[in-house]
This record gives C-alpha cells, structure tokens and sequence, in this order.
C-alpha cells in the first residue's frame, strides 16, 4: 500500500538511524518501527473504586420510579 506521511524529526532520525545500520530500505525500516511500537504493551494501573458516605438519604430509593416521581412529579414523565 502506497500512503503519503510526515514524520516528525525524531521519528525521522530514527528511521534514518536504522536504515543505515540495518541495511534496509525506507518501508521495511517503517514497518519495523511500527510493529515494536503495536508491540508495547501500556502499563494498566489497577482501578479501586472511592466511596464516601452521605449520610441517610431524606427519600426511599429502593424504587427508582417512586423516588423520580417524589421528587419530579407525576408530570415529569
């Protein structure tokens, strides 16, 4: 596939770095870099939920209907 870009300059050097000491040509020195970069795997951090207490709720909200309904209106629906 034939595709236009531009390269940054340090992508750029990169590139011309690895041309020279690999021996290859401009696409196989472009898909190499490619594939080690789709190769990095990101660093997850793992996720922990905050909470903070609200103290007691002024309404019953077991019933998502009866609390909108209290609070909204019949008429809001």
């Amino acid at each position: 596939m034939r595709t236009t870009v531009s390269l940054d300059k340090d992508v750029a050097a990169a590139v011309r770095q690895l041309r020279q000491r690999e021996g290859m040509g401009l696409s196989e020195a472009l898909n190499r870099i490619a594939r080690a970069g789709l190769a990095v795997k990101a660093k997850r951090r793992d996720f922990h939920q905050r909470s903070y207490p609200m103290g007691d709720f002024k309404i019953d909200v077991t019933n998502v209907a009866e609390a909108l309904e209290l609070l909204e209106g019949p008429a809001a629906r």
